[in-house]
């Protein structure tokens, strides 16, 4: 009898380890405590089907309220309410057939401590985020280059559309050297796992590598470290001071994905009876003159033909996106999120998702990416002022306005609205905006021409960009190598202004993170930055206070940051010949004050001051 009994239990464990093997679960886990209690848990079976199978769950404060099924019996979606009572631990989850009968574990953590202070933080105008692409920036770990579980094993540096082996632990080395250039958060492309084999775009065979092909949600890309080396980093970072943005991409998947691959219904994903591009006019969506046919292209077309476009007004799909966004924050600690292609997701979904953040993390911070081409565009993907049809309820967004302006400030011609007038005409829309200091602004980023190329490696064009970047209101971003002299034009391709950061490599020729390292023109870019973001990191006028510009003046142009602590001016001459000022000019904020010092130089002047042409200046005003 004994034996038997041990016979049964060997097969009912031989199912079970089965099941375990077979059985895929999303959200891979869940936490106790939860606003967000009521989760819907995708079940996947890779092997077979649901078609005769029951579930049923077994654990105390854990209700199962209904299942569902759907065209692929692949798939069921389990509705689960988790109470305020239940404890962690291991969810059991029976599966029973007329054959067997088995169960999986499906965990329940508690909860982070230190919402707001050691993770969810959010990022704010007090912040200074560097941009880099793991893959380009530094390799930590030459061990993780290429694995045989991955489609894409080619590692080649000399190629810039191929992987070229960075990693987290990279990243994570690199950390002290971004603390003391005064970076206060990192943003990195994204870092699920993209196992999609070399695809063909304009630019010939391309790879994942930076980040945008999701092929799993509940995996960090092993060739970048995986799940450790990605808590380790924030971990690192955290400790050091530095806040973590991870990007999210809502919008599409790589079609090595399950979602499309072996999708549980037709409709996760935005169908067309022949294949249809995007018309990417953000004007299509919130034009009150528009029509429903280019609003749907505009949201339902693909970007291109490997990345299909997810259908997030699926309730399933949007439990799926929404649950995976809240399980990285109490899964990895990360504080912020910047969400790519914002503009081509469902408007209804994007404010569900946003809000199930919020109520989860109150602390947590969200720009989504929109490449607008006006203010007004920009601004209707944000909290605004204006009266429009659907209002988002994002809290800030990539102020792609504002980078245009600040480049028409720094290289056209004064005019009427060009040049300099462009900026200040763009900043005189703030009002357009609930919160325009929520916006992340920028002089380039991973899919545009590098901003040293763009200015035509003039070092009196990059100062005035630096201190447009580093005193303007918004959340500055630079992205990575700017402060080296980094210059490209994507010519070929996007891989020419994502090359590898220079040292962050075994075996490159100079480590360009070392002054020693640097030539003349790349310490002094370098120390330029440095010293600009260390005074802005202290200095509370340029984090959180009011600004006041003046009509430029043939070419002038003069704005103040200031609050009960300090006031900074900021002069920026863009004309071809010298200019004298005067701070008298400029009395309703600089009364009271008859001196300044340079934040550069540390050099003292009085009440006028001299600018070479294309000269630009931070100062401080003493009394």
């Amino acid at each position: 009898m004994n034996r038997l009994v041990k016979m049964i239990g060997c097969l009912l464990l031989a199912y079970s380890l089965q099941a375990q093997s077979n059985i895929e679960l999303y959200p891979t886990n869940w936490f106790v405590g939860m606003k967000w209690n009521k989760v819907q848990l995708i079940v996947r079976n890779t092997t077979t089907d649901f078609s005769n199978a029951k579930l049923s769950v077994n654990y105390a404060g854990v209700q199962l309220i209904k299942v569902h099924s759907f065209e692929n019996k692949k798939y069921v979606a389990l509705d689960l309410l988790i109470s305020p009572t239940a404890k962690p631990g291991k969810v059991k989850i029976q599966i029973a057939d007329s054959d067997s009968v088995a169960s999986i574990a499906w965990e329940l953590k508690p909860r982070r401590i230190g919402m707001g202070k050691t993770y969810a933080q959010g990022v704010s105008a007090k912040d200074f985020i560097y941009l880099l692409m793991p893959d380009r920036f530094s390799n930590g770990d030459t061990s993780n280059d290429q694995l045989v579980a991955y489609t894409d094993k080619v590692v080649n540096r000399k190629d810039p559309i191929k992987r070229h082996g960075g990693d987290l632990q990279g990243v994570t080395n690199n950390l002290d050297y971004l603390n003391n250039l005064g970076v206060t958060a990192i943003w990195m492309t994204p870092v699920l796992e993209n196992d999609m084999p070399l695809q063909s775009e304009q630019a010939g065979m391309m790879a994942g590598y930076h980040g945008y092909w999701f092929t799993n949600h509940y995996a960090i890309d092993k060739r970048l470290g995986g799940e450790n080396a990605y808590k380790k980093l924030i971990d690192a970072a955290h400790a050091k001071g530095i806040k973590i943005i991870q990007d999210a991409v809502y919008n599409h998947v790589g079609n090595e994905h399950w979602m499309y691959k072996d999708a549980p219904a037709k409709d996760w994903i935005n169908h067309w009876p022949t294949y249809t591009n995007t018309n990417h006019r953000d004007e299509a969506i919130f034009d009150a003159m528009g029509n429903a046919a280019d609003k749907k292209v505009m949201l339902d077309g693909w970007f291109v033909p490997h990345l299909p476009d997810i259908n997030q007004r699926n309730p399933y799909v949007a439990n799926f996106l929404i649950q995976h966004a809240l399980w990285t924050v109490e899964e990895f600690g990360i504080d912020g999120w910047r969400v790519d292609t914002y503009k081509y997701c469902d408007e209804l979904f994007l404010n569900n998702v946003n809000a199930a953040l919020e109520k989860d993390f109150p602390t947590i911070s969200i720009f989504g990416e929109a490449v607008a081409n006006t203010v007004a565009g920009s601004a209707y993907f944000t909290r605004n002022n204006m009266q429009v049809a659907f209002k988002h309820n994002a809290q800030g967004t990539t102020d792609f306005p504002l980078s245009y302006a600040m480049m028409d400030a720094i290289n056209k011609p004064f005019g009427w609205t060009e040049g300099v007038n462009k900026l200040y005409m763009t900043l005189s829309q703030d009002l357009l905006y609930k919160a325009p200091e929520k916006n992340c602004i920028f002089l380039d980023n991973h899919d545009m021409e590098r901003f040293v190329s763009m200015i035509g490696s003039d070092m009196n064009k990059y100062k005035m960009g630096m201190n447009l970047l580093l005193t303007l209101r918004g959340i500055p971003q630079l992205y990575y190598g700017t402060e080296l002299w980094m210059k490209n034009f994507k010519d070929p391709n996007d891989g020419m202004v994502r090359l590898d950061f220079p040292g962050g490599f075994p075996n490159d020729e100079k480590d360009k993170r070392l002054a020693s390292g640097r030539n003349q023109t790349e310490n002094t870019a370098f120390n330029y930055v440095k010293t600009l973001a260390n005074f802005r990191k202290n200095n509370t006028a340029l984090q959180t206070g009011k600004m006041m510009q003046w009509l430029p003046n043939d070419g002038l142009y003069v704005y103040f940051r200031y609050d009960q602590g300090s006031t900074v001016m900021v002069v920026l001459n863009t004309a071809n010949k010298e200019k004298t000022l005067s701070l008298s000019n400029y009395g309703e904020r600089t009364k009271g004050f008859n001196a300044y010092t340079d934040v550069i130089t540390g050099q003292k002047g009085g009440v006028t001051m001299q600018l070479s042409a294309m000269e630009s200046r931070v100062v401080l005003l003493t009394k």
